[in-house]
């Protein structure tokens, strides 16, 4: 930063407010799955299966926002757990679909009610119509960077 520019209010910055909501959001999540045994990551990861079954490997990794390697190893390690089935050729061109398994879903389901229960004490105090307009404004940020609609 030149002299004569002013810097970045912090108090008043929406992209440092976002960053640290983000943190404290990311702070809350951790503490609650990693009792669990569980990363975000991992939440993350049997959430979007359990919305829709079949994501490969690289739709799975930009859905939590991790590379394809991380989530290879993700994938591998949750095979090995029994939390998830790939299949062992692709069915078409090299995705390898995955899947939710019973004990998958059941780890999930209890994940879900503890991340549930964190949103739910970060909106607490804002009503209905204010959670609905902060999602069209975040979604609106969102496109705006990002170029999607």
């Amino acid at each position: 930063m030149s002299q004569g520019e002013p810097g970045i209010e912090l108090d008043t910055s929406l992209g440092y407010m976002l960053k640290a909501a983000s943190s404290a959001l990311h702070s809350a999540l951790e503490a609650v799955l990693s009792p669990l045994g569980m990363t975000i990551t991992h939440y993350s990861c049997l959430e979007l299966l359990s919305q829709r079954p079949g994501l490969s490997n690289s739709e799975l990794a930009r859905g939590t926002f991790v590379t394809r390697q991380s989530m290879n190893v993700l994938l591998k390690a949750l095979e090995q757990q029994g939390l998830v089935t790939r299949a062992a050729r692709a069915p078409v061109g090299r995705a390898l679909p995955t899947e939710l398994t019973a004990d998958g879903r059941r780890q999930l389901e209890t994940a879900s009610a503890a991340v549930r229960r964190v949103e739910q004490a970060m909106l607490a105090d804002l009503d209905t119509g204010e959670q609905d307009q902060m999602r069209r404004l975040l979604t609106t940020c969102i496109a705006s960077l990002t170029g999607r609609d």
